[in-house]
């Protein structure tokens, strides 16, 4: 029983790291199967941050789709484009919306059948949020 005060130290760490303490926490997930004709689906979330410092998602993948991209929707001389954003930084204690009509993730190209999808959300190489969703019809 040597291991025993090494793994409840480690039970203690993990518990520690529970979802009420993670820094970043998603809400209100949804998903959209991809439109008929096409090979692009789209995520809409919630995003907060719940610690005392800035967190900079500096890239989003999902092992379902071979890309996942932060677009943000934005009119240009009346014309409503995509714009592609390379990062996004949320303030301490801020909740941003990725929402139809503004920011949303764009997910191309799907890898096999989808029901389910998992989102990862990265600041550099560190792997802030990992989310499982259903995939939903369009609304």
């Amino acid at each position: 029983m040597t291991h025993t005060p090494a793994i409840t130290v480690l039970a203690c760490l993990l518990a520690s790291c529970s979802a009420s303490h993670a820094p970043l926490v998603a809400s209100d997930v949804l998903v959209s199967r991809p439109v008929p004709g096409t090979q692009i689906s789209a995520a809409y979330l919630s995003l907060t941050n719940t610690s005392r410092q800035k967190i900079t998602i500096t890239k989003i993948t999902s092992p379902n789709f071979e890309s996942a991209e932060l677009h943000e929707s934005v009119l240009d001389d009346g014309i409503a484009r995509m714009v592609a954003l390379g990062e996004l930084t949320i303030m301490p204690q801020q909740t941003v919306l990725l929402e139809p009509g503004g920011l949303h993730l764009m997910l191309m190209r799907p890898v096999g059948a989808i029901e389910t999808v998992t989102l990862n959300f990265y600041a550099g190489e560190a792997l802030l949020l990992s989310v499982d969703t259903v995939v939903k019809g369009l609304r």
